[in-house]
């Protein structure tokens, strides 16, 4: 809880009803009690967490009082989301990055993705679509742009299921930003050329129905072949004149042929470097998996769309607390020490101890 109370410090952005001297249930004692319901294996619903206020430990290390159920409730729509997303990114500059980024290259490439979690029916704000007459699917989208090399999320907005994530990801171009997504990013081509004329870089697949006309080919190397590679042209994109123009990479993987597509050239990244890093871009669904399945983010703790937006926004923050003190996104294990430590049956002692320890086996494995 330190590092995520010295983060909140730093920040004053608060409701106007927080300074009200009759409010017993403070900002931070509140995201805090929030924050131990997603980390603690036990507490699953509201109701149980504002019990597990009552006890000692709890409001030694927690919150400072009892929490009742209506306070808790109603706290939801006096947060400001965008307080989390300042810590989001605060805690974010402090993880460092992994040795793994040595095979994509010096660039920070940014991984654009986005996941689903179904919402409940009465959450009417979060109307995806499809589903059955009268009890159409809820949901609430992620989006994510996750960091390759310091294999952590960099920026992250919470949205209703049905928003485009193309028109999120537009939003959060930066120049000077380098992206890797899949087909549904590389649907646009005209986005394409706005990227390079806004000076980022891209290697994003192309769906089967792209079209393609071929300008110049390019030879293909032996380290080219051995990573899947079997061909490399500049080409046109579109039916029509003036068509854009960028540099396709064909990659044979044991299920399918991928069309890739860069603005960069040969000299600045290789074919086999294409190809690559593109299969790198599965890090980003090992870590939706990851904060779905392992971190446990499964039960609305709330139900608003600020409040659902505070809970997603929490649970990427507990994610970079625990790569903080673990040094590295922590496996099963280690999160199983974790709670065992917050049930009460182990110290912290023995934590640091077993999580070195599982580290240690992670880096002999690899």
């Amino acid at each position: 809880m330190e590092p995520f109370r010295h983060c909140l410090a730093r920040f004053t952005l608060s409701h106007p009803s927080f300074a009200d001297p009759r409010r017993q249930l403070h900002r931070d004692e509140y995201l805090a009690l929030f924050l131990f319901g997603l980390l603690n294996p036990v507490v699953r619903t509201m109701r149980a967490l504002c019990a597990s206020s009552q006890w000692q430990r709890v409001q030694r290390e927690v919150c400072a009082r009892p929490v009742s159920l209506g306070s808790f409730s109603e706290t939801q729509h006096l947060l400001d989301p965008s307080l989390l997303e300042r810590v989001f990114a605060d805690l974010g500059e402090q993880v460092q990055g992994r040795s793994q980024g040595e095979r994509v290259g010096a660039r920070p490439w940014l991984v654009v993705d986005s996941t689903l979690w179904r919402a409940l029916p009465r959450m009417h704000w979060a109307v995806y679509g499809g589903g059955q007459a009268g009890r159409p699917n809820r949901a609430v989208r992620l989006h994510v742009s996750f960091h390759l090399l310091d294999d952590k999320p960099l920026r992250a907005v919470v949205t209703e299921g049905r928003r485009c994530e193309r028109a999120v990801w537009r939003a959060q171009w930066q120049a000077g930003d380098c992206y890797v997504g899949d087909r549904y990013f590389g649907e646009n081509y005209q986005a394409l050329a706005q990227l390079d004329q806004k000076g980022c870089r891209y290697v994003i697949r192309l769906g089967e129905q792209a079209r393609v006309h071929v300008e110049e080919e390019r030879p293909v190397t032996e380290a080219d072949r051995a990573s899947g590679v079997v061909r490399q042209a500049w080409v046109g994109l579109g039916l029509y004149a003036p068509r854009v123009r960028t540099r396709l990479v064909w990659v044979q993987t044991p299920k399918e042929l991928l069309r890739i597509v860069t603005n960069l050239d040969e000299e600045s990244m290789s074919a086999e470097e294409v190809a690559l890093l593109y299969r790198d871009r599965w890090q980003v669904e090992l870590f939706f998996r990851w904060i779905k399945c392992i971190l446990g983010n499964r039960h609305w703790l709330a139900e608003s769309k600020r409040g659902v937006s505070v809970q997603v926004y929490l649970a990427l923050i507990a994610a970079l607390l625990l790569q903080l003190y673990t040094g590295r996104r922590p496996t099963k294990r280690i999160m199983e020490l974790v709670q065992m430590y917050l049930l009460g049956w182990a110290s912290a002692e023995e934590v640091a101890v077993g999580v070195q320890r599982a580290l240690e086996r992670r880096t002999k494995s690899e």
